[in-house]
């Protein structure tokens, strides 16, 4: 019985040594084994590990690709404009010993890596032009703005996968002084426009105007020759008439003096019975239209 006493708090003991010598590494992360306070061993892989309880612990860090979200920088460029530079890095934890040792830990990390690539931002971004900043051009500064962070990120043991810009944007002040210049020069260019399109009217409604003119003169001279190309053709006709019977021209034209004698309202004539006027109207002396 008192062996018994004995054994079962030694392994209780025993158990609890053990429980507090094991720990596992996940496939997320990667861990160092302090011995108060110094590193001692640098653990990349996942799996059951053993450390020295009371003695050692375990730091444990992030072996995945993070994500930082650096402060907004105002950067003024070279021609003095200023912009609103909103960043965003991706960076890995590549040498967990000289992480550990240079920052510590997570928080500090990305408090340094902000500083830093902010200042990089500034030094870059600040030699060009804005309009070099809003272009296509942005693509090779944002390359250099990686490769100077990475740089200087290697000494923490840190891995820069990548440096963007989320926006860019105006400062409030500039942006309504440049709404209202962009404002103040699409009005002067619609009314540019809208003169050029008054111009181009008053032209084409002249030029119409002066065709519509040309062509009824034409259309005239084309009828006044035509009507004397047909007045001509009908004396012409008549003459032949009158060559071949002297007696119908005859009394063809007196048909047509009678027809403008009687037109109209109340007409009377007085006349001769013996008037070569009625010679086709027998012995009538007076004719009266009413």
């Amino acid at each position: 019985m008192k062996l018994n006493k004995l054994i079962l708090p030694v392994l209780a003991v025993a158990g609890f040594a053990i429980y507090l010598s094991l720990f596992v590494v996940k496939e997320i992360n990667q861990a160092i084994v302090l011995q108060f306070g110094d590193p001692k061993k640098v653990i990349v892989e996942p799996g059951l590990q053993v450390k020295i309880p009371f003695i050692q612990n375990v730091v444990f860090l992030d072996r995945r690709i993070l994500n930082l979200d650096a402060p907004p920088e105002e950067v003024i460029a070279s021609d003095q404009k200023r912009l609103i530079v909103d960043a965003y890095a991706r960076f890995k934890i590549v040498d967990p010993l000289k992480f550990y040792v240079s920052v510590g830990d997570e928080r500090v990390a990305r408090s340094r890596l902000s500083t830093i690539i902010n200042s990089r931002i500034r030094s870059v971004l600040g030699k060009q032009s804005l309009a070099t900043l809003l272009s296509e051009d942005r693509t090779k500064q944002m390359a250099i703005i990686q490769e100077g962070v990475n740089a200087e990120a290697e000494n923490f043991g840190i891995q820069i996968i990548d440096v963007r810009i989320k926006r860019a944007d105006l400062p409030q002040a500039n942006s309504e002084a440049i709404f209202k210049r962009m404002q103040t020069e699409r009005e002067r260019e619609a009314k540019e426009f809208r003169a050029k399109g008054a111009e181009m009217a008053v032209t084409i409604t002249s030029t119409a105007d002066k065709e519509v003119t040309v062509i009824l003169a034409n259309a005239k001279k084309q009828s006044e020759i035509m009507k004397g190309e047909g007045d001509g053709t009908r004396n012409k006709i008549f003459a032949n008439a009158f060559g071949k019977d002297p007696e119908f021209f005859a009394f063809y034209r007196a048909m047509q003096a009678y027809e403008k004698a009687l037109i109209g309202g109340d007409t009377s004539l007085i006349l001769s019975p013996d008037s070569d006027f009625f010679k086709f109207f027998g012995d009538t002396g007076v004719i009266k239209k009413e």
